[in-house]
C-alpha cells in the first residue's frame, strides 16, 4: 500500500527519543502529522525497556569515566558539568509535562536514588577525593558529600561495609539527589500522549527502505510483520531512532554524512534480586572504577531500581558480544554494516583495542561463581540463592574516522544530519536516555533551522533556563533543582 500525501515527520524506533522528539514536536508545531515505526509488538522493548538498562538518571553524580585522571593528576569536571546540564534540561522538560497533566504521577517512572561512587585502595582514595575537591564549590553539585570513614558509608549503603576486612582504605561520596528513571514507563507515557495529539503509531512495522526522491521527500519502505502487507509513505523529515540499526538505516538512506561510521555492538547481563530484605538495605546507585580494559558502560554498579512500583536491585553489567545491534537483532548485523568507507576505521579500531578485545574474551568466558565474586567486591555477604542473571540490551558503541590513527571508539552518543536537515539520526549509548530532551533540541535547531526561531519561545516555556548554564548562576540552580524536585516528587 502506498500513500500519496507525505507526513510532515517519520520517526523510526519506538524508543524514548522518538517519543521525546514525537511530544516536542506535537507541542511546537501540532498541525503537523507524525508517523512513528516500530519494528516490535510495543514500544520500548529495547534499549529504553527498564530492564534493559540500569535507570541511572546520568547526571555525572556517580560516573567516574565522565572525569578520568590525567596523565599528570589532575581532574576536569567540565563533561561532568556538560552531563549533569544537559539531564537538568531533561528534568525540566518532564516537570513542565507533569505540570500540563501530559504525565502522569511522576513515581511511576522517576524515583529518588541517591548516587554514590565507592573505591578503596590508597590510588583510588587519593583520586576520588580530588574528584569530589573538583566538583565540590561547582552549583549543581554542592550537596556533594564525601567521606573515607566506615561507619558513614555504612550508614549510607549498608552493603557496601558488611563483612569487609579490616585494615583496607575506603572512600565514597554521595549525592542524595539522585535518581532512578524507568525509561519504558515514561516512553509509553510519552507515546501515549503523541498518539492523543495525533500521531500515527505503527507497530510490528519493520523500516526496510528510505530513498530520497527529487522532490526532497524520503521514500519510506516498511512491513507490516503481523500481515505481512508491504507499505510505502513519503516523509518531508526522517528521525531514525532505532538504537543499532539506525546506522544500517542510515546507510540505506545513502547521506554523504553516514560514510565512514560503523558501530561495535556490546551486549550485557546484570545479576537482579528481588528479595525484599536485601533490597530494603540499599536505595542508591552506587558506581565504582572500570576495570583495566574495560568500555566506560561497563563501570561495574550496584543499582537500586524501581519498576511497575516494585523495588529491585541490580548488579552489573557484565560484558559479553554478540554480532547483533539490537537485542532482536540480526547475526549478520556486525558483517552487513561493511562498506568501503568504514573499513579502515574499523580495522584500526581492532588494532588499537587489545586490551577491550581481551576484557570482552574474559567476560564471556566468565562462569557464575566468577559474576558472584565480582559481586561480593561490592556486596561481601551476597549468596547466589538471592540472585538470578538477566540479559540486557545491545549497546551499539560508535566506530567513526579519525585522521590520526584511522578510526576510534567513541562512547557516547552522536546526531547524524543530513546537510539539507531532511533526515537524521543518532547513533551511541550512554548517556544518551538520560539527555534525550536536549538531543532532540539539537535536532530541532540543526534540521529546522527556519522555524526554530518561531519554537524558541515556546520551548523556553517548557524549559525556562533553555541556552544558559544553570551552574554558572548558583541561586538560579537552587530554585530550578528545587522547583523540579518538587514537580517531580523527588528529594532536592
Amino acid at each position: 500500500m502506498t500513500t500519496s500525501q507525505p507526513v510532515d515527520v517519520a520517526l523510526i524506533g519506538g524508543g524514548i527519543m522518538s517519543a521525546t522528539l514525537a511530544t516536542l514536536i506535537s507541542r511546537l508545531q501540532p498541525d503537523w502529522s507524525i508517523e512513528i515505526y516500530e519494528r516490535l509488538g510495543d514500544v520500548a522493548q529495547e534499549s529504553s525497556n527498564p530492564w534493559n538498562n540500569a535507570g541511572t538518571g546520568h547526571a555525572a553524580m556517580c560516573e567516574l569515566n565522565y572525569m578520568p585522571e590525567a596523565p599528570d593528576g589532575t581532574v576536569n569536571p567540565a563533561k561532568a558539568l556538560q552531563i549533569n546540564e544537559q539531564f537538568q534540561v531533561s528534568r525540566q522538560f518532564w516537570a513542565h509535562l507533569v505540570r500540563e497533566g501530559v504525565l502522569h504521577d511522576p513515581n511511576t517512572f522517576i524515583n529518588t536514588a541517591p548516587h554514590m561512587t565507592f573505591v578503596h585502595g590508597e590510588k583510588d582514595v587519593e583520586y576520588l577525593r580530588k574528584r569530589f575537591e573538583a566538583l565540590r564549590n561547582e552549583p549543581l553539585f554542592q550537596t556533594m558529600e564525601y567521606s573515607t570513614d566506615t561507619r558513614v558509608i555504612n550508614q549510607w549503603a549498608p552493603l557496601l561495609m558488611t563483612k569487609r576486612l579490616a585494615g583496607d582504605t575506603y572512600a565514597a561520596t554521595r549525592m542524595s539527589a539522585g535518581t532512578d528513571v524507568d525509561f519504558g514507563a515514561l516512553t509509553h507515557e510519552l507515546m501515549d500522549a503523541a498518539v492523543a495529539s495525533g500521531a500515527k503509531l505503527r507497530l510490528n512495522h519493520e523500516v526496510r527502505g528510505l530513498k530520497k526522491l527529487a522532490d526532497g521527500t524520503w521514500r519510506i519502505r516498511s512491513r507490516d510483520l503481523v500481515g505481512r502487507t508491504p507499505r510505502e509513505i513519503n516523509a518531508k523529515f526522517v528521525f531514525v531512532g532505532a538504537g543499532g540499526w539506525a546506522l544500517k538505516l542510515l546507510q540505506k538512506s545513502g547521506i554523504p554524512e553516514i560514510k565512514g561510521y560503523g558501530v561495535f555492538p556490546i551486549s550485557g547481563a546484570f545479576l537482579r534480586t528481588d528479595n525484599p530484605e536485601i533490597v530494603a538495605q540499599h536505595s542508591a546507585k552506587v558506581y565504582s572504577q572500570a576495570a583495566v580494559g574495560a568500555p566506560p558502560m561497563s563501570v561495574p554498579h550496584l543499582d537500586a531500581r524501581v519498576v511497575d512500583g516494585q523495588s529491585s536491585l541490580l548488579f552489573g553489567p557484565y560484558a559479553g558480544f554478540s554480532p547483533k545491534f539490537l537485542k532482536n537483532g540480526n547475526l549478520v548485523d556486525l558483517i552487513t554494516q561493511l562498506r568501503p568507507g568504514n573499513i579502515i576505521p574499523m580495522l584500526a579500531v581492532a588494532k588499537d583495542n587489545p586490551s577491550l578485545i581481551s576484557y570482552l574474551l574474559k567476560e564471556l568466558t566468565a562462569s557464575r561463581a566468577k559474576k558472584l565474586a565480582a559481586l561480593r567486591e561490592f556486596m561481601p555477604t551476597a549468596e547466589a540463592k538471592d540472585w538470578h542473571l538477566i540479559v540486557a540490551g545491545q549497546r551499539a558503541q560508535v566506530i567513526k574516522k579519525d585522521p590520526k590513527k584511522g578510526g576510534i571508539l567513541q562512547f557516547g552518543t552522536e546526531l547524524i544530519a543530513a546537510g539539507d536537515g531532511s533526515i537524521a539520526g543518532l547513533l551511541g549509548a550512554s548517556p544518551g536516555a538520560s539527555t534525550a530532551v536536549p538531543i532532540m533540541i539539537d535536532l530541532l535547531k540543526r534540521c529546522f533551522p527556519n522555524e526554530y526561531s518561531g519554537w524558541e519561545r515556546e520551548l523556553t516555556r517548557m524549559i525556562p533556563t533553555l541556552g544558559t548554564n544553570l551552574n554558572d548562576d548558583p541561586d538560579r540552580a537552587r530554585a530550578v533543582l528545587a522547583e523540579t524536585a518538587e514537580v517531580l516528587q523527588i528529594e532536592l
